[in-house]
Parts: structure tokens; C-alpha cells; sequence
């Protein structure tokens, strides 16, 4: 198959591009920075340097493609730290962009990565994003088939605690405990989307990631154990002063208000109702596997 895959090398698209090419399909992988051309030619895959916000350059790039994958990365769209940002309507945008040039290409099959939350428009915190965005994709026409991909959290979120728990010592949050909740790691999110690539794209459908069911007791617990810190907790603290610490931090407001929404729906579980009606087969990748990765990461940090 011809494969076009948005988000550059990230995550998830640098495993996938390295599955779909050893599986034998071409790959072409788009990427906003030139710099990328060198590690995508390395993978064997084909590079499209331009940008997501340009609807002629994706319109060009989706072109003969037989199957495209789509995703929208908050970094993409700018820093979580700029006030003037309006990420609800740069998503719309980035989704409007992707339904023109799907119609304009011709192209059929798509899958989308979408997330937890995406079920509701309402209770989800910034989540609600990728709620908006499949409904604007469902309004490509019947012919194209849409796989809407909805990984849980993902474990690589975690280094974003680094700081806190190099300077605090802690992970603090507005929610915690022993209930567990599910996790993923991006490479069990590359193997399905390689997996259903290559599986019949009917209508359009929903598929759940997840890769392990973990309480932040138990994240916090074999964190501690993998860097040799056995103090280290998950400390819950109330939402409004978490707020004010994202705020005081400068953190966008529609982002901070948005996490700490989120945080309550982990909490209560309600993010994850229908997850659980539709429960996925967990992937390979467990805590204990991102925690001996964490632990490199984090003592290559403290050593440099």
C-alpha cells in the first residue's frame, strides 16, 4: 500500500513509519521541518516537508495515496505557555484543512487519532477538542471510511513530571489514589494503527488503545522503585490550587482549566465510560516496561 502518515517522526509516527516499511508498504511521512528529511530517508520512507495549515501541500501529498493517517499535536499548533492561543479553533482549522484535502485527493481510507474523551462534548476538560474534530471528519462523504483511534494516556505524559519530581520530589496532581485507570505506550498505539492499516476499512468506526490498567498509587510506586527513590508519591492537592499553580506558572488558561476538568474526570471515572463499554485488548507494554525507560531517561537528566 501507499501510506501517507501525518506527525513527522513523534512518538507514534517514528515506530509506525518503521512498521508499515518492514511490512513492505511505501511510506511517505510529512513533517513541518526540513532538518527531518535525513531520519525519515533512514527509515526508508518517503519525506513531504510542509506544513498541516497548507490545504494545496496536503491535498498534493494525500494524492495516490491508498490509506492516510491523520493526527493534530498540541505542540504543532504552539506552545501550552502562549496566552493567545485559541487551540479549540486551531484544531477546527487543522480538521477543516484535513476534510478539503481528503475531498481533493480522492483519498478513501483514513485513520484518525483521536483520544480518550472524544466521546462527549461536555466533561472531558480540554479533551472535548478531539470530540469536535471526529465530527468534522464525519462529514467527509460516505465513501471515505474513517478508523477513529482513541488511545487512553499516554505513559511517555509522564516526563512531562519530570521537573516536579526533580525539584519536589513528588507527583501532585488534583486526583490519585488506588483506583486504577488505563494507560498506553505509544508503541502499542503504532502496532494497532500498523495492524488495522492492513485490516478492511468499513464505514466508519471507533478502536481504543490502551496498553496497561495502573493506579497513580502504583505509577508513583515503580517510578520510585526504577530511579532508586522509594519516597516518591503521588500527593493530591485541591483543584483550585493546582489551577492557580498552572496560572501562576503561565500556562494558557483554556489549557490550565481544561486539565484540571480533566484531572476531576479521571477521578470520577467518567472519562473513561466508554472506554470500558468498549474495552480494548491491552497491548504489550506495561508499567514495569515505561518505568525501566523512565529510569533512563531520568538519570540521564540528573547526569548532564
Amino acid at each position: 500500500m501507499n501510506i501517507v502518515i501525518t506527525g513527522s517522526l513523534g512518538n507514534i509516527g517514528k515506530p509506525l513509519t518503521k512498521l508499515l516499511v518492514a511490512r513492505g508498504h511505501e511510506v511517505t511521512v510529512i513533517s513541518s521541518k526540513p532538518e527531518r528529511i535525513s531520519a525519515i530517508e533512514e527509515l526508508g520512507a518517503i519525506p513531504a516537508i510542509g506544513s498541516i495549515q497548507d490545504v494545496e501541500f496536503l491535498t498534493k501529498a494525500f494524492t495516490g495515496a491508498d490509506a492516510v493517517y491523520l493526527m493534530e499535536a498540541w505542540e504543532g499548533i504552539g506552545s501550552l505557555f502562549d496566552s493567545s492561543i485559541d487551540f479549540p479553533a486551531e484544531f477546527k482549522k487543522i480538521a477543516d484543512n484535513y476534510v478539503q484535502a481528503v475531498q481533493r485527493s480522492g483519498v478513501t481510507k483514513i485513520i484518525h487519532l483521536s483520544s480518550i474523551g472524544a466521546h462527549s462534548d461536555h466533561g472531558t476538560g480540554s479533551l472535548m477538542v478531539h470530540h469536535h474534530v471526529e465530527k468534522v471528519l464525519g462529514t467527509l462523504p460516505e465513501n471515505v471510511s474513517i478508523k477513529f483511534m482513541r488511545p487512553v494516556g499516554f505513559f511517555s505524559n509522564v516526563y512531562r513530571w519530570l521537573p516536579m519530581i526533580l525539584s519536589k520530589g513528588a507527583i501532585i496532581q488534583s486526583y490519585g489514589g488506588d483506583h486504577k485507570e488505563p494507560w498506553v505506550s505509544p508503541y502499542d498505539i503504532a502496532q494497532t494503527i500498523a495492524d488495522e492499516m492492513e485490516m478492511p476499512f468499513t464505514g466508519r468506526t471507533v478502536h481504543y488503545v490502551a496498553s496497561d490498567e495502573v493506579s497513580p498509587n502504583e505509577i508513583a510506586e515503580a517510578l520510585g522503585k526504577s530511579i532508586g527513590n522509594q519516597d516518591l508519591k503521588w500527593k493530591v492537592i485541591p483543584s483550585d490550587e493546582l489551577l492557580n499553580q498552572m496560572l501562576s506558572a503561565g500556562i494558557n488558561e483554556w489549557i490550565a482549566n481544561g486539565m484540571v476538568a480533566m484531572q476531576q474526570a479521571q477521578g470520577n471515572g467518567s472519562l473513561y465510560e466508554d472506554f470500558y463499554l468498549n474495552k480494548p485488548e491491552l497491548g504489550k507494554v506495561k508499567l514495569a516496561d515505561f518505568a525501566k525507560e523512565f529510569a533512563e531517561v531520568y538519570h540521564n537528566k540528573i547526569n548532564s
